[in-house]
C-alpha cells in the first residue's frame, strides 16, 4: 500500500485530474443513456406469480402499459351533479386525448356506473398509459397530473392514485446536503482545519458520484430497482467519509510526529489503508451475499450498493493520497503547523485523555459496564421481536402526497379493501370444474373478511377465469395477509376437491405478501452465513477463536437494536409521520435484510479498528488488560467521529420522504450509533478485560493451518516518529 500512496503522491495533480475525467465522461454517458429501472417484486414459484403468468397467457392482462386512477369526490353534494359531471367529463376527455394515454375509463357510461360509491360523494376513472416502467415518459404523466389539477374548484377536490401516479414520492435531495453539512461540522470539530475536514467529503462525494453514474449505466444491463442509487448514497456517503476520516486522522499524526508528506501519506495508507480496504471488501462481500437469496429486486439493490463501496475505497486509496500530496501541511490546524515548524513533535500515541480515562473506568468495573450496554441495548432490540414483514402501500405515503390522498377517498367511498383487490385466477378445462367455480364465486359472499365478490363471466371457449375478490381490511393489514392464507390453505382446496379445477390467489397484495414470506423464510439463513462469514474473517485477522465469536454475538445485538428501532417508528407509528413516511404499517420486506447486509460490514469495520490496535498491544507486551485499554483509548476518538458522522449521514436520509429509504436509513442510524457508543466501546472491551489472555488463543492445530493476515499493514513506528519518553510519561501534546 504504500508504494500506492507514494505513486499517488508523486502524480497527484494526475491523479485528481484522471478521477474528474472519469466523473465527466461517466456522466456524459448517463445524459447520452438515460436509465432503464425495473421495480418487479414477482418471485418465481409463488402462487401469485403462477396467477400473473395464467392471466397473461390468456390475454387476460390487457393494459398495455401502466395504469392508475383520477379520482374525485364533492363533501356536500354528488358526483353526478351536472356540473361535477360536466367538469370532470371534459377533464376525462382532454386526458383521453393526451400524449401517451392509451384509455380512460370513466364513471359516466352505463358499464362505468360501478365506479361511483353508493353515496354518490365519489368516483374514479382509470387511466392506461401505452407504455410502462422506465419507457414510460415523465411528460406524459405530468400532462395528466396539470389537467387533473386544473379541474379541482371549490367543493370538487381530484387527486391521483395508483402505479403510474405513485413515483412522486421521491426521497428529497436535501437528503444528501443535510448528511453532508453534518459531517463538515462534526470533521471541522475534530480536526480544527477546514482543508482537514472537507478531504473525507470530497474523497465521499468522489467514489459516491462515480458509482451513482456506473450504476445508472449498469441499468440497462443489470436489473435494477429505482431506488438503487439513492440506497448507494445512503450507504457510500457514511462508509466513504469514514473511510477517508480514518486515513486521513493516521496521516495527521505522522505530521505531527515529525514525518514529511509523502513519508506520513505512505505510513498511513500502509496502516489504517490497510485496514479500510480490509473493512470495505467486508462490507462487499457481506452485500453480494445477497446475492445468494435469489430475489431479483434485492440481488440489484446489493449489486449497485457494493459497486459503491469498491468506488469509495478506491478513491480512498488513491485520490486521498494525492489530495494530501496536494494539500501538504495545511491540513493540520494553524497552531498545529507553528508546533511542528517549531520542532515540537507529538509521539503517535498521544497522552491519555478522557478517552483514556474511559477505557480505565471500562477496565475498572467490567461487569457492571457489560450488564448496562447489554440491558439497554435489550431494551431498544426488544420491539423487534413483533417485526411484521410486508409491503406499505399509498396509505403509507405522506397525507401531503396526491396518492394518499387519493387512496384515502377510494377507501372511505368504496371500502379499505377497494385498494388491494385478490384476483382468484382459475383453470378450469371441463364442465365439472366452470361449475365449481361458479360455486366457490357464490361461496366467498359468506368468507370472514369479505366484503364484495365479483366473478368475470366466462368467455366461451376458455377455461381461464377470474374472479375479483375485495377484502374488508386494507391492502397492508394483517386481516387482509390472514384472509389470503385462508383462501388458499381452506377455501380454495375445498373447491378443488374432487376435480381439475385449479385456483391461484394473485393480484398485487398477494403478490406482495408471497414476496415479505419468501424473504421471511430466507432471513435465518442468511444470518447464518453472515455470522458464519465474520467469524472466519476475524479469525483470519487476530488469530483467535473468542475475539470472533463475541464480534458474531455483538452483531447479531447490533442488528436487533436496528429492528427494535425501525419497529416502533414505522410499524407502531411512534413518529413515522414526523419523518414523512406516512402512518404505520408493515416493515418493507428488503429492509430486514438490507439492514443484515450493511450493518454486518460496518460492525466488522468498527470491530476491525478497535481489535486491530488491541491486537498490535498485545503483539508488543503480552499484557492482555493493557492491550484492551491502550487500543480502546487511541481508537475511541476516531470511532465515536466516525460512527457520528454515519449517524448524520443515515439520519438526513430517514428524513427523506421514501419509506422504503426512511425505514434504512433510521434502522442503520440507530445501530451505527449504539454499536460505537455502547458495544465497541463498553461491551467489548469490558468482555475482553473478563476472558483475559484467552481473547487471544488459538488452538494448536488451527494456528499451524490459518494464514497470517496483518489488518493493519506495518504498524512499527518510523524512526522519525520514535517516541523519546514512555507511554506513561506525560508528553507535550500538540492540539
Amino acid at each position: 500500500m504504500s508504494v500506492l500512496a507514494r505513486w499517488c503522491h508523486a502524480h497527484r495533480l494526475a491523479v485528481v485530474l484522471l478521477w474528474l475525467g472519469l466523473l465527466v465522461s461517466l456522466g456524459a454517458g448517463v445524459m447520452s443513456a438515460g436509465s432503464n429501472y425495473s421495480n418487479s417484486t414477482t418471485l418465481p414459484n409463488t402462487e401469485s406469480s403462477t396467477a400473473l403468468a395464467l392471466l397473461q397467457k390468456t390475454g387476460g392482462s390487457a393494459a398495455t402499459g401502466d395504469s392508475g386512477q383520477v379520482v374525485w369526490q364533492s363533501d356536500h353534494g354528488s358526483v353526478r351533479d351536472a356540473w361535477v359531471k360536466q367538469r370532470m367529463s371534459h377533464a376525462l376527455r382532454e386526458i383521453s386525448e393526451a400524449d401517451g394515454v392509451a384509455s380512460v375509463a370513466g364513471p359516466y357510461t352505463s358499464q362505468g356506473a360501478v365506479q361511483v360509491s353508493k353515496d354518490g360523494h365519489t368516483a374514479y376513472a382509470t387511466v392506461v398509459f401505452d407504455k410502462g416502467g422506465a419507457d414510460l415518459a415523465k411528460a406524459d404523466v405530468d400532462r395528466v397530473k396539470d389537467i387533473a389539477a386544473r379541474a379541482r374548484a371549490g367543493d370538487l377536490d381530484v387527486q391521483l392514485g395508483g402505479q403510474a401516479f405513485g413515483a412522486g414520492v421521491k426521497v428529497s435531495e436535501l437528503s444528501e446536503i443535510v448528511g453532508i453539512g453534518a459531517a463538515l461540522v462534526v470533521l471541522f470539530l475534530m480536526f480544527r482545519s477546514m482543508w482537514a475536514a472537507a478531504l473525507p467529503i470530497l474523497t465521499g462525494v468522489a467514489g459516491v458520484g462515480t458509482a451513482l453514474f456506473m450504476t445508472i449505466l449498469l441499468s440497462h444491463v443489470v436489473t435494477l430497482p429505482d431506488t438503487t442509487p439513492t440506497m448507494g448514497a445512503l450507504v457510500g456517503l457514511g462508509v466513504g467519509i469514514d473511510y477517508a476520516l480514518f486515513i486521513v486522522h493516521r496521516h495527521r499524526k505522522g505530521l505531527m510526529a515529525g514525518m514529511g508528506v509523502a513519508e506520513a501519506s505512505a505510513k498511513a495508507l500502509n496502516t489504517s489503508g490497510h485496514a479500510v480496504v480490509f473493512a470495505g471488501l467486508t462490507v462487499v462481500v457481506a452485500l453480494l451475499g445477497m446475492l445468494t437469496l435469489g430475489v431479483g429486486i434485492l440481488s440489484g439493490m446489493a449489486l449497485g450498493a457494493a459497486l459503491t463501496v469498491l468506488l469509495t475505497v478506491l478513491a480512498a486509496v488513491t485520490l486521498l493520497p494525492a489530495l494530501l500530496g496536494l494539500l501538504g501541511m495545511r491540513v493540520l490546524s494553524r497552531r498545529q503547523r507553528r508546533e511542528v515548524a517549531a520542532g515540537r513533535f507529538t509521539p503517535p500515541h498521544e497522552a491519555p485523555g478522557r478517552w483514556a480515562r474511559w477505557a480505565a473506568a471500562v477496565q475498572g468495573r467490567p461487569k457492571r459496564m457489560a450488564v448496562i450496554a447489554t440491558v439497554l441495548l435489550a431494551a431498544v432490540a426488544l420491539p423487534g421481536l413483533s417485526i411484521r414483514l410486508g409491503a406499505a402501500d399509498a396509505g403509507n405515503n405522506p397525507t401531503s402526497s396526491s396518492s394518499r390522498q387519493a387512496y384515502d377517498m377510494l377507501a372511505d367511498g368504496f371500502g379499505p379493501g377497494f385498494n388491494g383487490p385478490l384476483l382468484l385466477v382459475a383453470k378450469a378445462p371441463d364442465a365439472q370444474a366452470k361449475a365449481r367455480l361458479a360455486d366457490l364465486a357464490d361461496e366467498l359472499t359468506s368468507v370472514d373478511g369479505v366484503a364484495a365478490v365479483a366473478p368475470a363471466p366466462l368467455p366461451k371457449g376458455q377455461d381461464v377465469g377470474v374472479i375479483t375478490v375485495l377484502p374488508t381490511s386494507s391492502p397492508q393489514s394483517e386481516k387482509t395477509s390472514d384472509l389470503i392464507d385462508h383462501l388458499r390453505h381452506d377455501v380454495v382446496p375445498a373447491a378443488e376437491r374432487g376435480s381439475d379445477l385449479k385456483v391461484y390467489v394473485g393480484g398485487a397484495t398477494a403478490g406482495s405478501t408471497d414476496f415479505a414470506s419468501v424473504l421471511t423464510s430466507k432471513i435465518p439463513l442468511f444470518l447464518l452465513v453472515i455470522v458464519a462469514l465474520g467469524f472466519i474473517l476475524l479469525t483470519l485477522a487476530f488469530r483467535s477463536v473468542l475475539i470472533p465469536a463475541i464480534g458474531a454475538v455483538m452483531n447479531l445485538l447490533t442488528m436487533g437494536a436496528a429492528f427494535g428501532a425501525i419497529v416502533l417508528v414505522f410499524q407502531h407509528g411512534f413518529g413515522s409521520e414526523a419523518l414523512g413516511a406516512g402512518s404505520a404499517g408493515p416493515i418493507e420486506a428488503v429492509v430486514p435484510v438490507l439492514i443484515v447486509g450493511v450493518m454486518f460490514g460496518l460492525s466488522m469495520d468498527y470491530q476491525v479498528f478497535l481489535v486491530s490496535r488491541m491486537h498490535e498491544e498485545w503483539t508488543h507486551t503480552r499484557d492482555n488488560h493493557r492491550a484492551v485499554r491502550v487500543g480502546q483509548s487511541d481508537t475511541a476518538l476516531v470511532i465515536a467521529v466516525a460512527a457520528t458522522i454515519m449517524f448524520c449521514v443515515f439520519i438526513a436520509f430517514a428524513g427523506g420522504g421514501m419509506r422504503l429509504i426512511s425505514e434504512f436509513g433510521l434502522g442503520l442510524a440507530v445501530a451505527v450509533l449504539l454499536d460505537a457508543l455502547l458495544i465497541r466501546m463498553v461491551l467489548v472491551p469490558a468482555l475482553m478485560h473478563l476472558t483475559g489472555k484467552a481473547n487471544w488463543w488459538l488452538p494448536g492445530w488451527l494456528e499451524r493451518r490459518v494464514p497470517h493476515l496483518s489488518v493493519e499493514g506495518d504498524t512499527t513506528p518510523s524512526p522519525a516518529a520514535q517516541p523519546t519518553r514512555s507511554e506513561e510519561e506525560p508528553v507535550r501534546s500538540v492540539r
